[in-house]
């Protein structure tokens, strides 16, 4: 649960941008305290931002635990005592700093109540929004749930979740017990890898500038700048 501070940098070349002006692709994790608090600032800026019209956002998929067992669920400051190797007094407080970040942007975190789960199944069902044109409020909505809420994020609250913003439970039920959208999720993680984030939040801008971390609005926005100035003319 570190925020890694870096400014923006070069990204390696990857994906193209397909779209004109800048493309934001965004790797995140549904559990991950500090890759709510860089959504966050990044809104911020983005609506502060003369060319927001000419703003594409992509989230993407990262899990910060793979190894978390799939099906079960635990207590976060269970699971991050024995992650961290601290007690749980020591998880409490470090929390407890992340918590006052969040307020500062308008989120409430409650890790009394947050549980740990493996996130592969969400960023499977944040696929299947995305495919009904619903990425975005999926990532959100799930974010929520789990850091604010305390909802287990499970199968069946995974479909319930889906559903309230409009993604067919019949969908996600069929999805979340097959294996759709298995590889799109690992497609994300590698090229996570290649561009060589080792966390989240992680964005890139264009495939070229890379921005680490739950950074400031003032640091999203000059990101946001120099690739617009950068993108091939419109």
């Amino acid at each position: 649960m570190t925020d890694e501070n870096k400014t923006p940098r070069p990204a390696p070349a990857g994906r193209v941008a397909e779209v004109a002006g800048v493309l934001v692709e965004i790797w995140s994790d549904i559990v991950c305290p500090w890759c709510y608090i860089g959504k966050r600032r990044f809104e911020t800026a983005l609506a502060a931002f003369e060319h927001a019209d000419d703003v594409e956002v992509r989230w993407r998929s990262f899990q910060l635990d793979p190894s978390f067992p799939r099906g079960t669920a635990e207590p976060v400051y269970d699971s991050l005592a024995t992650k961290f190797g601290g007690s749980r007094e020591q998880v409490r407080a470090m929390t407890a700093q992340v918590a006052a970040l969040a307020a500062a942007e308008g989120l409430h975190y409650d890790f009394d109540r947050a549980v740990s789960v493996n996130t592969f199944d969400a960023h499977r069902l944040i696929h299947l929004a995305q495919a009904h044109g619903l990425g975005p409020q999926a990532h959100e909505r799930l974010m929520r749930a789990n850091l604010i809420e305390g909802v287990t994020l499970d199968t069946p609250a995974l479909v319930a979740l889906g559903a309230e913003i409009g993604v067919p439970a019949a969908a996600a039920e069929r999805v979340l017990a097959g294996d759709d959208y298995t590889a799109d999720v690992q497609d994300d993680i590698r090229q996570a890898r290649r561009y060589g984030a080792t966390g989240v939040p992680f964005f890139v801008l264009n495939s070229a500038y890379g921005v680490s971390g739950a950074q400031s609005a003032e640091v999203f926005g000059q990101a946001l700048r120099t690739a617009y100035e950068a993108a091939p003319a419109r």
